[in-house]
């Protein structure tokens, strides 16, 4: 029995381009420059850029056309003109978030998989160099005028982005009974907990040593939570001291002293 069951999973009695759960269904919101970013694709960030890249494809069921699980049909099948044409839809989703130069180094791709395959060969690949930079950056980064959360965001930004570039070590034999996995994860949080507080202004001196002094240490999550209750605190009792300002004092020393004064003087 022939199996006319077309990429996608949609069955040869449906069309797949007018179900809506098919990855070849176009949404009339559908464009190719449907994409849009803060910063486009460069040298430097192609972490971030294709995390984002993925969430949105996810999000339109169309992951498949850059995994390879949606593949390409041969040509002159009845589903081959459906998948070019979502494929040539996607191409611009990609393309259109690149920086000039990498955006015309792969404009004669065929296929969107094969323009994401390059750019994974290019960029995707751990870079000693940037891991350096980034790490840079955690060890340098202050908290300065930010508020604890400001601050708390930046350096998850950092962290996520080495996580990214230099990912943690994973068990594949399957046979793992040690949860080495469970323990890779935990030693990393453990060090992001040294490093939060290394940033924090000098006012939260006192917080900084009761954490590193707990035993066990911390979560993370508890970590910030303890810093930013101590912040709170410090706010509240900022707002309720007297602000008195300069006007005043200067309006309390215009006052002439009173007659009772003057009688004990003389």
């Amino acid at each position: 029995m022939t199996d006319n069951t077309p990429p996608g999973g949609s069955s040869s009695n449906t069309n797949p381009s007018s179900d809506p759960n098919s990855p070849f269904y176009i949404h009339p919101t559908d464009y190719p420059r449907q994409v849009h970013v803060n910063e486009n694709l460069g040298d430097n960030n192609y972490a971030n850029r294709s995390m984002e890249m993925k969430d949105f494809l996810l999000e339109k069921n169309r992951v498949g056309f850059i995994d390879g699980t949606i593949a390409k049909p041969t040509e002159g099948k009845n589903e081959y003109r459906v998948w070019q044409r979502i494929d040539a839809l996607i191409k611009g989703w990609p393309t259109i978030v690149m920086e000039k130069n990498i955006r015309n180094s792969v404009k004669y791709a065929t296929t969107t998989k094969e323009i994401w395959d390059d750019l994974e060969e290019r960029f995707g690949k751990e870079s000693t160099t940037h891991s350096y930079e980034l790490k840079c950056d955690l060890t340098t980064l202050k908290q300065e005028a930010d508020s604890v959360s400001t601050y708390f965001t930046k350096m998850r930004a950092i962290w996520d982005e080495i996580f990214s570039v230099s990912p943690t070590p994973t068990y594949t034999c399957g046979n793992c009974t040690c949860d080495i996995g469970k323990r890779f994860v935990e030693s990393r949080d453990k060090e992001r907990v040294y490093e939060f507080p290394m940033g924090l202004k000098d006012t939260f001196k006192t917080i900084k040593t009761k954490i590193l002094s707990t035993k066990p240490m911390p979560l993370l999550g508890s970590t910030y939570h303890l810093v930013s209750e101590d912040e709170q605190h410090r706010n509240i009792s900022t707002a309720r001291k007297p602000n008195v300002d300069a006007s005043t004092y200067q309006m309390c020393a215009q006052i002439p002293p009173t007659r009772t004064w003057l009688r004990k003087k003389h």
